[in-house]
């Protein structure tokens, strides 16, 4: 199943020091063995709540191997250029399944709360 990561990322001043340069200009080799790719990149337009700074949306082929590309020694060995130089709250989440639909996953909250509670629908 595809994982994303999302990288909400604020640069002080809004312009990459020469550290965080340096962070661009090497991150791609230490992604690509673990099949990841960057999707988007940029600003966001934010029409609900707050969202200062940019977004990166990164696609990875499973959860295996975005954590495996996050631990690796050569990531682990730039990561402080990053995260010395930029505030940012990564996650990786899970894609859906081919069969997932909103109203589904509500009528499973409800059997969930259902089951709880002893009661049935």
């Amino acid at each position: 199943m595809t994982t994303y990561l999302i990288n909400h990322l604020r640069i002080p001043g809004g312009v990459p020091n020469e550290k965080g340069l340096s962070y661009l200009e090497q991150v791609e080799a230490t992604v690509a063995p673990y099949g990841g790719k960057w999707l988007a990149q940029g600003d966001a337009t934010v029409v609900e709540g707050a969202w200062p700074g940019s977004v990166v949306l990164m696609e990875f082929p499973d959860r295996t191997a975005a954590e495996n590309w996050y631990n690796s020694p050569e990531y682990q060995a730039i990561l402080p250029l990053r995260v010395d130089n930029a505030i940012s709250d990564l996650i990786l989440v899970d894609s859906v399944g081919p069969d997932f639909t909103v109203a589904g996953f509500a009528q499973q909250v409800r059997a969930a709360i259902a089951a709880a509670s002893g009661t049935s629908n």
